[in-house]
């Protein structure tokens, strides 16, 4: 494949959260994005991979869908496999690892698909195959149609390259970007997250202030690619660098009642060069004040009963932000992140119809939010 060869890219997301990727995507100017379950698809070539894994904030993983064919049986996906040209993509000095699916089709053991492919990758082609390799094929059996793909992300993209320490049940920045963007954030105002843990809200929230690309400080696997050029890359990430710039008058703040997730927060924050515009305070909820400057977002991720703590004391905890909110905090709004919609009506607060449910952790969390207090 050459740069300038276009073919589906699929951006991968949390379920639940497909409208908000594409919401993105169509922001950040790439074409046709189209939500499916589980994710984005979208037509455009080897740059628009490179860009995608550097500046879309929502996506999990991205997804390069080199070719495709129809298989009926296990013979067909050998033959098939040793024909496919891989070194339109791979490279036969950088080891590859292959992964399989399988579903509604005549092929129904996705460990002997897998196998087929390796085989094929090893001896038509030459490339090593480890199970710990740093580029991914993927083999997807649906409907008896063989679709191959790259990972091009490797590391999940929530991982920036900046953030150390966690915090407990921490919110990935991936999910964090994609909460902000459903709560109506747009880089255009101040956010305060009351329980802040590591600080992800806050970080990302000043990083889409100031236009920092959200894969600025990692590698991806797409730079051990046949198609890569370092060139093109290297200008790409550095305008894409350049262009970012401190948001003005804009202040992003954190509050915690635990003092090592003060800490956490604020080395996270200056890991990823936002300190000038963050602040971190041990506070508990019950003595939030309204920070000074105009209004903007509160977004909070509080502990819930699947998570942390037990029932009683999260009612009341939920209870005291809520009246902490009502009084203090006219002319901001809310997004609050839940499993429990008791938890969300303790607050008192006046939040609409709650979104979608998305797999966070293994639970299921949901988005409320209100429109500006009262």
């Amino acid at each position: 494949m050459s740069t300038d060869e276009t073919f589906e890219i699929f951006l991968a997301t949390a379920p639940g959260l497909e409208t908000a990727l594409a919401a993105e995507l169509d922001a950040g100017g790439f074409a046709g994005a189209t939500a499916s379950p589980g994710g984005v698809t979208l037509q455009g070539g080897w740059p628009d991979v490179w860009r995608a894994n550097l500046v879309v904030r929502g996506a999990s993983r991205i997804l390069a869908r080199i070719g495709a064919f129809r298989v009926v049986h296990l013979a067909q996906l050998d033959k098939l496999s040793r024909k496919f040209d891989w070194g339109r993509v791979l490279r036969k000095d950088v080891p590859v690892r292959v992964e399989a699916s399988c579903r509604r089709s005549k092929i129904y053991h996705a460990g002997a698909a897998a196998q087929r492919v390796e085989t094929a990758l090893r001896e038509s082609f030459g490339v090593t195959v480890e199970d710990t390799a740093p580029v991914c094929v993927r083999v997807r059996i649906e409907d008896n149609v063989c679709t191959l793909s790259v990972d091009t992300s490797g590391e999940l993209l929530h991982r920036r390259g900046q953030k150390e320490a966690v915090a407990k049940a921490p919110m990935r920045e991936t999910l964090a970007a994609l909460f902000l963007r459903e709560c109506g954030y747009d880089g255009q105002e101040a956010v305060l997250d009351p329980m802040c843990g590591s600080g992800t809200f806050v970080i990302e929230a000043a990083e889409i202030a100031a236009g920092l690309p959200a894969g600025r400080s990692r590698e991806f696997a797409f730079e051990r690619l046949a198609t890569f050029d370092p060139a093109a890359w290297d200008a790409m990430k550095s305008q894409a660098v350049a262009a970012a710039s401190p948001p003005g008058s804009l202040r992003f703040t954190g509050s915690d009642r635990d003092a090592g997730a003060i800490r956490m927060a604020t080395a996270n924050a200056a890991r990823a060069g936002v300190d000038g515009w963050t602040a971190f305070s041990q506070c508990p909820v019950a003595d939030l004040q309204r920070p000074d400057g105009p209004p903007g977002l509160v977004i909070v991720n509080p502990p819930y009963g699947g998570r942390i703590g037990k029932k009683a004391a999260l009612v009341t905890l939920h209870g005291t932000l809520g009246q902490v909110l009502r009084s203090r905090f006219s002319g901001w709004r809310v997004g609050l992140i839940t499993t429990d919609p008791a938890l969300a009506r303790a607050t008192r607060l006046p939040f609409g119809p709650p979104r979608r449910p998305v797999d966070h952790g293994g639970l299921k969390v949901r988005l409320y939010t209100t429109g500006t207090l009262k």
